[in-house]
């Protein structure tokens, strides 16, 4: 008999990602970082001009975090122990954007902190890889997991028997960002491991949505 499926976003839903971004930016990379929403594109100005980074600065800045600095991620406060609960009832997967040479670098990374699942990587909207990851395992149920609305739109379009949580565990930017649940892509929008695992616990045990 098949299991319900977990599919789960990592940055700001299993650990801190934009704080230990800005960190490093403003201490060596000679960048200020003022996020608003999930802005990018307006957050990184060179300190010694005040100009905005082109994208393709943006992205190097990005990808030499991700190569360089991801031991700096902390877990969100819970998530280590509310996921590893999960697991325990469920199949858990981590569905996180990030180019697919550096899946082995986030599952090693997930490891250490004591989150051992798979990793399946991805660029922009979720919802074509998180149909495929649930044909894949054909789950009783599944819930998904993320801290940005757009992916709860694609998942509801292309999924829409998957229950939605958005979830931003980030205080610096979860007051800002659009709500999926408030949009209607998302059955629920819980930002704190410990208001969340009942939520979900309820999800994968009975017909609750």
């Amino acid at each position: 008999m098949s299991r319900p499926l977990i599919i789960s976003d990592c940055d700001e839903v299993l650990l801190h990602m934009v704080a230990h971004f800005k960190q490093w930016l403003e201490e060596s990379q000679g960048v200020d970082f003022n996020l608003e929403g999930h802005d990018f594109a307006h957050a990184l100005r060179w300190q010694e001009s005040g100009e905005l980074l082109e994208p393709a600065d943006i992205w190097r800045m990005l990808g030499r975090f991700f190569d360089r600095e991801m031991d700096r991620q902390t877990p969100i406060e819970g998530a280590v122990e509310g996921i590893n609960a999960l697991a325990e009832q469920a199949d858990v997967v981590i569905l996180t954007n990030l180019v697919d040479e550096r899946r082995e670098k986030r599952a090693e990374q997930l490891a250490a902190l004591g989150i051992h699942a798979r990793v399946f990587t991805n660029q922009g909207p979720k919802g074509p890889a998180l149909k495929k990851i649930v044909e894949e395992f054909s789950p009783s149920r599944a819930v998904f997991i993320d801290d940005l609305a757009q992916h709860h739109a694609s998942v509801a379009e292309i999924a829409p028997n998957v229950v939605r949580l958005h979830m931003c565990g980030e205080p610096m930017i979860a007051g800002s960002i659009d709500c999926a649940h408030k949009a209607g892509h998302a059955e629920a929008r819980i930002d704190r491991w410990s208001d969340a695992l009942p939520w979900l616990i309820d999800r994968i045990e009975g017909d609750a949505r």
